[in-house]
């Protein structure tokens, strides 16, 4: 049971509410401050002030009042209004993060909202409610209020959920799970779509699928560094203390924990002076990574802890202040640094790869590593795969965040496309582990065929466990499903624990 209090969640607590279906429960302290900042709200609509999102319209109808008669039918006629969201569904996983995240930020006690109309939204996590958002049309301003609004509609009855693995009508969903649904009050309907939950879900398993990465592509380079007879020298820690960035002494670590008792790498000057960069640039390369991946754990973590709708309800000094803390640039920015970061380990795995394969680059082996060619293509065609991912990855990569269009009558003119940053990472991720499970693939091959002398203390435990279930390619057979494999068995938490029971991995 993980509890919430709108302070404490962080990547590891999101992962196993979202991925491992762990349930949530509200602290005594949430469920306090969310009660006074309800009753505040309810004194506004019982003397009628004029505040923006209670007793107002939205957006550039901010300026038009509505009546305390006509307060539920505008929470409702906004949900329905907004939600415009287009393409396909977003995953189960991230539709729970993003349930996750808004209880997490109403939970602080800021937005006004009702208890039960909170404890609804929880219920529904908790016995797997999950409502069909599609993934497009948020602008990552002003919140991401399109897909929220989809999941606000099966709250009130109306829209599409997937419950026990079938889709069915909204209030279907509710009436299986036992859920009453709900009849929106003042200012709940833009509690609930007014914040940036739905980038910072997407971003934040995009951000766990890029740790896992990292740690990974550290010994896909050491394997390919075995199947090179690498100089293992330019990883030297005396080397990365003098330039003092984190990460690069990091990867310098791990490399030589990975290739630690190997009998396949080289020394300086032994059968070459010096490695090509995709091998002896590699902590300062991987390294750069890490430390761009660190900066966007540390936005993401603040964010899933941010108050992010508007207008704000500060209960204690009795006021309610409009202001811009749904806007997504925070998190924009940080998701193209991930898009970026995650883009140059793809680009740098794909030169390695290149080197296993081209005879002029693989220091004696055989051309695409098939010991008949012509009658077998070998690894060709992987190297060739591998390079359209890195070539996309390169246009993924490209910042949503300058880009900008106004909306809502040039009101809203500023806005920071987060949620598109946010699917681009997410992309990028599964091009990104295709690539290296390329390279592991095709450096087990190299391995085998320069002759295994003895692999390092890291290597040795992905290559047995690939070769468990992918034989020594002899002659050409489908690649793709070796490729799938790999990924399938080396790039999950069974393996990663399995892993790290045996080796230290920084990050």
């Amino acid at each position: 049971m993980i509890i919430i209090d709108g302070n404490s969640l962080n990547l590891e607590k999101f992962i196993k509410v979202v991925n491992y279906r762990e349930e949530i429960q509200l602290s005594n302290d949430a469920i306090k401050k969310v009660n006074r900042s309800r009753e505040f709200v309810e004194k506004i609509v019982r003397e009628e002030k004029i505040v923006y999102g209670i007793t107002t319209g939205f957006g550039k109808f901010s300026d038009v009042l509505i009546s305390k008669e006509d307060t539920m039918e505008l929470q409702r006629n906004l949900i329905l209004s907004h939600a415009c969201g287009i393409g396909n569904p977003l995953s189960e996983e991230i539709v729970r993060g993003i349930m996750l995240l808004r209880i997490n930020a109403l939970s602080k006690g800021f937005s006004g909202i009702r208890l039960e109309t909170l404890q609804t939204l929880v219920d529904m996590l908790n016995r797997g409610v999950h409502p069909i958002i599609p993934e497009k049309g948020s602008l990552g301003a002003s919140g991401d209020l399109a897909p929220l609004a989809h999941m606000v509609m099966v709250m009130i009855g109306e829209g599409e959920a997937i419950y026990k693995g079938k889709k069915m009508s909204g209030r279907e969903a509710m009436q299986k799970a036992n859920l009453e649904v709900i009849s929106l009050q003042a200012k709940e309907g833009l509690a609930l779509i007014n914040g940036t939950q739905v980038m910072t879900s997407v971003g934040s398993i995009a951000l766990y699928e890029a740790i896992n990465i990292l740690k990974l592509a550290d010994l896909s380079c050491a394997l390919t560094t075995e199947a090179l007879n690498g100089i293992k020298d330019a990883f030297d820690i005396k080397i990365q203390n003098l330039r003092g960035h984190s990460g690069q002494t990091k990867t310098a670590n791990n490399l030589i924990r990975f290739l630690n008792n190997s009998n396949n790498i080289s020394k300086q000057g032994e059968l070459r002076v010096q490695d090509p960069y995709s091998i002896r640039c590699v902590p300062q390369v991987h390294g750069a990574s890490k430390d761009a991946i660190g900066y966007v754990k540390n936005v993401l973590e603040t964010e899933m802890n941010a108050v992010t709708d508007n207008p704000i309800i500060f209960e204690e000094e009795q006021e309610v202040l409009s202001g811009g803390n749904f806007h997504g640039q925070p998190v924009a920015l940080a998701l193209d640094f991930l898009c970026i970061a995650l883009s140059e380990l793809a680009n740098i795995s794909e030169r390695r790869l290149e080197r296993l394969v081209n005879p002029s680059l693989n220091n004696g082996l055989p051309a695409f590593l098939t010991e008949n060619g012509g009658v077998n293509s070998g690894f060709m065609i992987v190297q060739y795969a591998a390079a359209a991912l890195v070539s996309e990855n390169k246009i993924l990569s490209h910042p949503a965040s300058v880009d900008s269009i106004p909306s809502s009558g040039n009101q809203e003119d500023h806005v920071s496309m987060g949620t598109i940053a946010s699917r681009k990472a997410l992309e990028i991720t599964k091009n990104v582990k295709k690539v290296l499970s390329m390279e592991m693939l095709t450096a087990c091959q190299a391995v085998d065929l320069r002759g295994n002398r003895g692999l390092g203390d890291g290597t040795k435990i992905v290559y047995k466990k690939i070769r468990e279930f992918i034989p020594k390619l002899e002659n050409d057979r489908i690649m793709y499903e070796d490729i799938n494999k790999v990924e399938e068995f080396i790039f999950n938490d069974n393996f990663l624990t399995e892993l790290e029971n045996k080796i230290i991995i920084e990050i």
